[in-house]
């Protein structure tokens, strides 16, 4: 009756019951042939090589590592290279790998063949499973990895998983050999170029400063002194020149009435000079007296000369008659005083010449200083972008020049083997018993499979059995409360029940429990 009703816990006891050697039958069968069947399976070893990485033996302080690339990127890129036909045709060849079970194969065949047999898994410890929980969710750091290699032959597993292991050796330190020396010419060609950039901009730049010689932005501080010292010098210049105008002035003046009293007194008195030494004198005085007040020396000297060259020809109404030609000759000898005049007017228009010149060479001097004054921004901008320029193209050569060296130290350490690398741990291992078939897995996996099976005919004889064997089947059936229940007879010949008095079907040989007597309803 299953399907009628939900079953219980001794329900599914009476079918196991019921049911024993249908179960275990299958299972017993189908353990036997698959143990059997694995005997037909050519038996397989697999040998087995352990490689650790080796840290770099220089303080990564000291020199940097080669690449920061992950292990298993390493491992990928290796295997990658040993799994080629080139790498491997020479095992398939030397070990005679194309002889198969049925004959020689291919050389394709055989290669495929042999790539499924090879496998690389890493090696996993307690610390990496701490630190992988540790790091939640990041990839653990690989310290090494397994290779396996699977043959017919136990020696010949062990010779190709040790090749193995060695080809992976070398490939990565191959790799690493070259990836260093690729890094060192990479980064020496970058330099070269950053050289030539450098050069370039340092050309630019000293023909700049060549061109705008003196009007640098680091020269506008020293050309704005100098201008404020010419600026002073032309004052100076301005004052001494204007001094010695009115020097020369005053000697010239001094000159005009030395000789004009010269005249006067060694002359032969004659009236016309006199006068004519009047009217000079007198315009001398008016000259003075429009430059200076009636207070200064000069004016007043002057007037007295003129006070007394008038009282020299008042004088003359009453004196002698004149000289004769001789004697005004000698009269006309100039003295030492009149001489001495002379050489201070010559000297004051000496200095006035080179006053004047040196004042218009400073003049020269300040309107250059100020065109290059005027002119410092414009430089400037020009020069801030050639000197950003060759800064930026001066760092850039100086940090490409430390990652060289950086790069040389690093691939010299490769060439010692002293950076990080790959050792082989373990050696591969002379496999002794055979990987596949695994008789042991055979057998248990056709236990299971015909366990299964007989749990699978039991039920099937389960469903399509419709006996009524408890009350809670008659409830399902007929949907109507059990009123009573009638215990099964049994002959005591042959133990068959016998049949009930409507007529039914014979029960069971014996009641299952107190609540699963087999019994009939009454009608």
């Amino acid at each position: 009756m299953i399907g009628k009703r939900e079953l219980t816990v001794n329900d599914y006891f009476a079918i196991l019951r019921r049911r024993i050697f249908v179960i275990l039958v299958p299972p017993v069968i189908a353990a036997v042939v698959s143990f059997a069947v694995s005997y037909g399976f050519p038996m397989q070893y697999t040998s087995q090589a352990a490689i650790i990485v080796e840290g770099q033996k220089v303080p990564e302080g000291f020199v940097a590592p080669l690449t920061s690339a992950e292990l298993s990127q390493r491992i990928e890129n290796a295997q990658a290279q040993v799994l080629s036909r080139n790498r491997l045709e020479p095992l398939v060849e030397r070990y005679g790998l194309r002889r198969g079970r049925f004959g020689e194969v291919s050389l394709e065949d055989a290669l495929d063949s042999m790539r499924k047999s090879i496998s690389v898994s890493a090696i996993e410890t307690d610390l990496d499973n701490t630190r992988s929980r540790r790091r939640a969710g990041k990839a653990a750091d690989l310290t090494g990895f397994y290779i396996k290699y699977t043959a017919s032959i136990p020696a010949t597993a062990e010779k190709v998983c040790n090749e193995l292991a060695s080809m992976f050796v070398e490939e990565d330190f191959k790799a690493r050999q070259e990836a260093a020396q690729g890094t060192t010419e990479f980064l020496g060609s970058q330099v070269r170029e950053a050289k030539q950039a450098l050069d370039e901009q340092d050309a630019k730049l000293a023909a700049f400063k060549r061109r705008y010689l003196g009007k640098l932005p680091e020269n506008q501080a020293n050309n704005l002194k100098i201008l404020d010292g010419l600026n002073t010098e032309l004052d100076a210049t301005t004052q001494t020149l204007s001094r010695a105008q009115q020097d020369k002035a005053y000697a010239e003046s001094v000159l005009s009435q030395s000789l004009a009293d010269l005249k006067s007194s060694k002359s032969n008195t004659d009236p016309k000079v006199l006068q004519q030494q009047l009217s000079s004198l007198q315009s001398q005085l008016l000259t003075l007296q429009s430059q200076y007040t009636n207070d200064h020396p000069d004016v007043i000297k002057t007037r007295n000369d003129v006070a007394e060259v008038q009282r020299k020809i008042d004088e003359l109404a009453t004196a002698d008659p004149p000289l004769d030609d001789k004697s005004q000759k000698a009269a006309a000898i100039e003295t030492p005083e009149i001489q001495k005049l002379r050489a201070q007017i010559q000297q004051d228009k000496e200095a006035i010449a080179q006053s004047t010149a040196q004042q218009s060479y400073i003049e020269g001097q300040i309107h250059l200083y100020q065109s290059r004054v005027e002119l410092s921004p414009n430089v400037e901008e020009q020069y801030k972008i050639l000197t950003r320029d060759y800064d930026t193209a001066q760092k850039f050569y100086s940090g490409l020049l430390s990652k060289k060296s950086e790069s040389a130290m690093t691939a010299d350490m490769e060439r010692r083997q002293e950076g990080e690398q790959l050792k082989v741990l373990d050696p591969a291992n002379l496999p002794d018993s055979p990987s596949f078939p695994n008789r042991a897995l055979f057998a248990g996996g056709g236990l299971g499979v015909g366990f299964a099976l007989g749990l699978g005919i039991a039920m099937l004889f389960e469903l399509r059995e419709s006996a009524i064997r408890t009350e809670l089947d008659i409830e399902a059936c007929f949907g109507l409360p059990t009123l009573a229940l009638i215990p099964t007879l049994y002959d005591e010949n042959d133990g068959e029940a016998a049949p009930s008095r409507n007529g039914s079907s014979k029960l069971p040989a014996r009641s299952e429990s107190g609540n699963e007597s087999q019994a009939e309803m009454g009608v």
